[in-house]
């Protein structure tokens, strides 16, 4: 509408060029290759951007069309009104149904490009629950309370139970797919301008569930 856009991004799309990159193909492309109005509250490299997916993650993302919408959007994110729940699929059988996993995220004291937990990095918290326990792989519910980058990712790598296919963090096991087996699968929100309360959740595509499929 008017005030916002939600999104299912395909795994593979960068969200927004990096600083001094501007080649196409991103997220930030497609929106202004559309046309209209977005929000210039996150600067003008991330036209309607109020937050981010990682380039192999597939799923759900919420843009503001205006300035207003893009404030008050982000000040959800900050009270966890706007709450975005995560479907992964993690390396081996996990020993509980449901936690919390807590550790401070901050770079990696080795590679730059990479997160880690750290001491003295920033607090982060995910909550997950098991969908499915297998042999060899577990399916994951995964909330965030925080939104640190690369955050599931990390705290499960963290925890010895890698994500599916995650290169950077617990290496590509036998048979896993060339990207993280991470899912934007549901996103709740209140919207800026009616107050109404707005659940969106979409499928996990086709590489997710046919490698899950396969999973013994």
């Amino acid at each position: 509408d008017d005030d916002l856009v939600v999104i299912n991004k395909p795994a593979g799309m960068v969200v927004h060029p990096a600083p001094g990159h501007h080649h196409g193909g991103t997220l930030v492309h497609a929106l202004l290759g559309r046309g209209g109005a977005w929000s210039t509250a996150g600067g003008e490299a991330r036209p309607g951007i109020v937050h981010r997916l990682d380039k192999g993650t597939s799923g759900l993302i919420v843009v503001a069309r205006n300035d207003v919408s893009h404030r008050d959007l982000s000040a959800q994110l900050s009270d966890r009104t706007l709450s975005r729940t995560y479907l992964a699929i993690a390396r081996g059988p996990l020993k509980t149904g449901a936690g919390e996993l807590e550790g401070p995220i901050g770079r990696h004291p080795k590679d730059r490009k990479r997160m880690a937990v750290v001491e003295g990095g920033r607090f982060a918290r995910t909550r997950y629950q098991v969908v499915e326990k297998r042999r060899t792989h577990t399916l994951l519910r995964c909330d965030l309370d925080t939104g640190r980058t690369h955050q599931i990712r990390v705290h499960l790598a963290a925890l010895g139970h890698p994500i599916a296919g995650d290169a950077e963090y617990g290496g590509r096991g036998p048979g896993e797919p060339d990207r993280p087996m991470l899912h934007a699968w549901r996103l709740r929100l209140r919207h800026p301008h009616t107050k109404a309360e707005m659940t969106f959740e979409v499928t996990p595509p086709e590489d997710f569930q046919s490698f899950w499929t396969s999973v013994e």
